[in-house]
Formats: structure tokens, sequence, C-alpha cells
């Protein structure tokens, strides 16, 4: 690679070449060439060129037309030499600064590009040009595209967005929300409605309450041929009917900014299995002060506004207050949702959490609710609180509702992260 455009090499316009696509390398796999023809060869130095940004230290020789004129436009904004800083280190050229510019821009990454290379390039632009405090005007959060990380941003500016833009910043979470929930609510109530109904069976129910096909499947061995019929010695009862609570989950997240995707899918999650009446899900947020904020989980937008991202971190101090929230230990599930970066005092954190296992609680230990891939934790910490019994791992939001269909039913969790590849601490 040149070193004359050593930022824009890791534009999301990478050649397929790099990742194996369509316009890869012909030695991709060893031992076998692939033929290329000029309009193979073409598209690739075409591809090339929009990485490298077309000054004379390029190589490729190509010239742009059409619309690659408008997606280099968009990059080298992003990307290019002027768009970070300059040589005396203040911010130049770009888009740093200019709102109606930033809106202009946006509105190109989207005719440019698809949906998920516009997301990495908002991120990016966060990053690179400084642009968080340019969401603070209507018209940029009209033009950006929505996105769980967007909505993290959001809540860390929250108490900066003045009220002109607030209205706008909530439109913008509820879109995300609502899509989250249009997606995850359905495998949520299936994986957990199941769930419910197997721990809640029971083998002296009252007669309207026997479910008589898995009674029958469970007695054929008793069948009688000469009386051609099955005499049941256990029964089968449909614990479904009954209204009653059959499990106590609390949902315990760390809002410091490192959390901010787990803290937007944790609300979306609470707020469905708060709407299951066999469920009593209470969800509570630390830093170094702990909110319940179980009362707004019919709405995720007002619980994420309620949510302050940032400062430090008392999960001792949280766990405290949860035990208190803990009627029935046996019949109770809590989710301490935390990177573990313990600010508060190492000692008390293991000793709550080995008190609750001991009292019965089943505990599991979320590193991240999110896809963001392999998060940062304290190792030390995860592995100490598998040890006591609270297996700690990261889950991705697709599998939350497998997980917490297994800790319902009161299987192992240690073997169920095994079954699906996840790794536990330790």
């Amino acid at each position: 690679m040149p070193d004359d455009h050593p930022d824009r090499t890791t534009a999301p316009t990478a050649p397929p070449g790099r990742g194996g696509g369509a316009a890869g390398d012909a030695d991709a796999v060893p031992g076998r060439r692939r033929a290329t023809t000029p309009a193979i060869a073409a598209e690739r130095m075409r591809r090339w060129r929009l990485v490298l940004g077309g000054d004379e230290a390029d190589g490729t020789g190509v010239d742009l037309d059409g619309g690659d004129i408008g997606r280099d436009g968009t990059l080298e904004q992003l990307y290019g030499g002027d768009a970070g800083r300059g040589g005396d280190g203040a911010r130049r050229g770009g888009l740093a600064g200019s709102s109606p510019r930033v809106a202009r821009w946006l509105g190109d990454i989207r005719t440019y590009f698809p949906s998920s290379v516009v997301q990495v390039m908002q991120r990016d632009a966060m990053v690179r040009l400084g642009l968080r405090e340019l969401l603070l005007e209507p018209e940029m959060l009209d033009a950006v595209q929505p996105d769980v990380h967007l909505v993290g941003t959001l809540l860390a500016l929250n108490r900066a967005i003045p009220e002109r833009s607030r209205e706008t910043a909530r439109a913008v979470v509820r879109q995300v929300t609502d899509d989250l929930e249009r997606r995850l609510e359905p495998p949520t109530r299936q994986a957990i409605a199941g769930a419910l109904n197997r721990a809640a069976r029971t083998r002296r129910p009252r007669h309207g309450d026997i479910d008589w096909h898995r009674t029958i499947q469970a007695n054929l061995r008793h069948y009688q041929p000469d009386r051609r019929t099955v005499i049941p010695e256990r029964l089968v009862g449909l614990g479904r009917k009954a209204p009653q609570v059959l499990r106590e989950v609390i949902l315990c997240v760390d809002q410091s900014g490192s959390m901010a995707s787990s803290v937007v899918y944790s609300s979306v999650f609470g707020a469905v299995m708060a709407s299951m009446r066999s469920l009593r899900t209470r969800l509570v947020v630390f830093d170094t002060s702990v909110v319940d904020l179980t009362g707004a989980l019919d709405d995720p937008v007002e619980l994420l506004f309620g949510v302050q991202l940032g400062g430090g971190t008392d999960i001792a101090g949280a766990l405290g207050y949860c035990a208190g929230q803990v009627p029935r230990p046996d019949d109770t599930i809590l989710v301490l949702i935390s990177d573990l970066h313990e600010g508060g005092v190492r000692d008390e954190l293991l000793r709550r959490v080995g008190d609750l296992v001991a009292a019965g609680v089943q505990v599991v230990v979320l590193l991240a609710l999110s896809d963001d891939g392999a998060p940062s934790f304290d190792a030390g910490n995860a592995a100490a609180l598998t040890e006591l019994g609270a297996p700690a791992f990261a889950c991705t939001p697709d599998l939350f509702p497998e997980l917490m269909a297994a800790a319902i039913q009161r299987r192992d969790v240690t073997q169920w992260a095994a079954t699906h590849d996840i790794t536990v601490a330790g």
C-alpha cells in the first residue's frame, strides 16, 4: 500500500479482493489460478482507485466517471488527507464544523453505499471528525441513518441535547427500538413461553389442568390390552393455565459508556419480557448510583432517556440493591450485564455474587449483549465470578432468547454456552 494515503486504505469500499469477493485475487485458492479477463482487471483497478484516493502515487492510472466521482468525493471528505488534522495539529478540511455540509454528506453516502457500509462510515465520522456535537442539530438527526450505535451516541449526549432537537432525537431512538422489537420479540416470546410451559408442568394437576396428550404419552407402557385403555400412574399438568408468576427476572445493567449497545438491547428485551404475565421482570441500571427503571419498561424510549451513560462503576452496590428485590431466590434469574471493570470494592462484588448464588438465585453474567464483536472486560473478575457459579460470557442479541429459556428451565448455562461455541471466562 502506498504511504501517501494511510487513512484512506481503511475505507469500507476496499476491493472485494481483500476479502475474497468477486474481484478477489486469482491466487485466493492455493494451487488454482483463475483467468483474469480485461473486464475483471478493469473493475479491480477501479476499486483500488477508490481506496487509494487518486493522487499521483496511487499507481492505478484510472480516471473515474459517473457515480464513481460522487463516491470518491464522499470518501475523500472522510478518509482523505485533509479530513483529519493538519501538520500543525489543527483540524482542517473535510466536513468538520459544518452542519449543512455534513447533512448533505450523510445523504450522499446513503445514495452511493449500502446500509451496512453507511453505518461504518457514520461511526468513523464520529471518531475522525468529532461530529458528535453536530448531532445536536435537528437537520443532522433527520439526515443520519438510525442504528444501535447512533442511539448509544444520543444517550451519551442526552443531557446536552437542546429542546429544539429533543423530539427529533426521540423519533430516531423510537425508530431503532421499534425495529429491534419487531425483530426480537417473536423469537423471545416463543423461546421463553415454551420454557415457561415446560417449567410449569406439575405431576399433581387439577382435573381441568391435565395435559391429556402428554399424560397418555408418559403412560403408554401401562396400556391394558384386555381393557383396551391406558391406566395412568403419572399425570402431566398444564401449569400454563395458572396465572401465577413462575419466574422473577432481574436485568442489572452497567450504564458506563462502553456498554451503550448492551443498554439498548437490554431495554428492548426487558420490555418484551415485562409483557409476559408468567414473568416478573425488573430492570436496574447503575454507575456509581443505582436507578430502578422497571416502571418505564412499557416504553423503551422513555426508559433509554432515563439512562445516563458514562461515569464510574459500582457493581457491588448495584447487586446489593438487586439482592433486596429477590422475593423467591429459587425462582429468580439475575442477569448482570457488565464489562466487570469494578470501580468499587472487588471483594464486596465477589461476596455479593457468592451470597446470591448460595441463596439459590441463578446468576448469569453477560460481558456484553450486542453484535459489536469481542468485548473488552476485566478477565480476572470474570473468571472469579464463573468460579463462584455465575458463568461470565458475551452473548449476541439473537442468542439471548435461547439463553433465557435455558435459565428458566434451570439448565446448566455453562453447558448451554458450550453447545453454542461461546467461551465462558475462567
